[in-house]
């Protein structure tokens, strides 16, 4: 289902899209459905290595295997209870805290299935409809400031509330809080900077529904899981001053979407969870809900086992390490020997392109990915 509907409202134009009903998510990106950007994973690594920045431009959408769909059907039955709970949870410390005066901001792209989640809880539990927008943000070059400018100017009495899908080594973490402080430095405003995860296994964000390093099933496709929306761009040859962001629209895929299965899938556990989520949230209030940025001690253990200059070529937890495989050119992936029964889906990935999997312990993440130096050769 694509309507377009364009508005213009701050000099910006507002183009409904994506697969999602309205009612769930507005996104606020520029549509450039039409430009072709995309290059092939060697092309785009050899890119990114050589300075240019990964948000100037796509990947190619993998194509999953039926191999590998099966596996996401089947993660999805598996873990559809403990992803509903794990939404449950952060959503009333989101509420516990803000209350209903909020407007949730999902962080494109893999923010925004959660984003739908929390919005539909929310909804389920305490008949409240509230606004939920998803934005860029673009690691080394911040938010995006149009979008937000265009939510407070909507929605003036809304506290905002950023949603991520979860943490890997906290680089958005840290680029939100940076962003957030110069976006208020500017304009005299007070926004908070907090992020709300489905899962925070790096330990940097104060709202999350686990802390544990598990496969959230929408980690496992690209675009066709995520409202049929694409990474966010941001290359000058496309977006001008006082544009928003940019980002395509896969229509050619439709026929293969399943972000709609996915959060209506896990909609069904809402209804079977409360005993669950107040237990989770007990737990959580236990526990030091501070950050404590554990996962910087494996990255760092990481680093010296396998003499890795660059951090960025290290992506640590299911998630990073999916996209890993995904649509970066992988050396290694380390799998921590006692999650690897639950890693089915990394395993396929690596298999297919013939990474080589090795079994290593010194990290509090599940798997971890590690990125090919193009001087590296072993």
């Amino acid at each position: 289902m694509f309507v377009k509907e364009e508005v213009e409202v701050l000099n910006t134009q507002i183009t409904k899209m994506g697969s999602y009903p309205d009612e769930d998510v507005t996104f606020l990106l520029k549509d450039l459905s039409d430009i072709s950007m995309e290059k092939s994973t060697t092309e785009r690594e050899q890119a990114i290595q050589q300075g240019t920045h990964y948000s100037e431009m796509l990947p190619i959408e993998y194509k999953p295997t039926d191999e590998y769909l099966s596996l996401f059907y089947r993660s999805l039955e598996d873990t559809k209870h403990k992803v509903a709970v794990a939404v449950g949870i952060v959503a009333e410390q989101i509420i516990a805290e803000r209350g209903f005066n909020i407007a949730l901001v999902s962080l494109a792209r893999a923010g925004t299935p959660i984003g739908v989640l929390i919005k539909r809880y929310i909804s389920y539990k305490y008949n409240r409809e509230l606004p939920h927008y998803s934005i860029s943000i673009i690691r080394d070059r911040g938010i995006d400031v149009q979008a937000l400018d265009y939510i407070r100017t909507t929605h003036p009495e809304h506290e905002i509330t950023f949603i991520d899908g979860w943490t890997g080594k906290g680089a958005i973490t840290k680029e939100l809080t940076k962003s957030v402080s110069r976006y208020n430095e500017t304009n005299g405003t007070t926004l908070s900077s907090k992020l709300a995860v489905l899962a925070d296994p790096g330990d940097c964000s104060e709202l999350y529904g686990t802390r544990e390093d598990f496969l959230i099933p929408s980690a496992c496709l690209n675009s066709t899981v995520s409202g049929l929306v694409s990474r966010t761009i941001l290359n000058s040859k496309w977006i001008n001053e006082g544009d928003f962001h940019g980002g395509k629209y896969y229509s050619e895929l439709l026929s293969e979407d399943v972000s709609n299965l996915y959060v209506d899938t896990i909609c069904t556990q809402f209804p079977l969870i409360e005993s669950a989520v107040d237990k989770g949230l007990s737990d959580v209030m236990k526990e030091s809900q501070k950050p404590q940025w554990k996962g910087l001690t494996s990255i760092e253990n990481i680093q010296r086992d396998y003499n890795m200059d660059n951090t960025n070529f290290i992506k640590p937890g299911v998630g990073e390490t999916t996209r890993v495989l995904l649509r970066r050119v992988p050396w290694k992936i380390l799998v921590h020997p006692d999650a690897e029964m639950n890693l089915e889906h990394i395993l396929v990935l690596a298999r297919e392109r013939g990474v080589p999997i090795e079994e290593y312990t010194d990290m509090s993440y599940s798997c971890c990915g590690l990125i090919q130096p193009l001087e590296k050769k072993t």
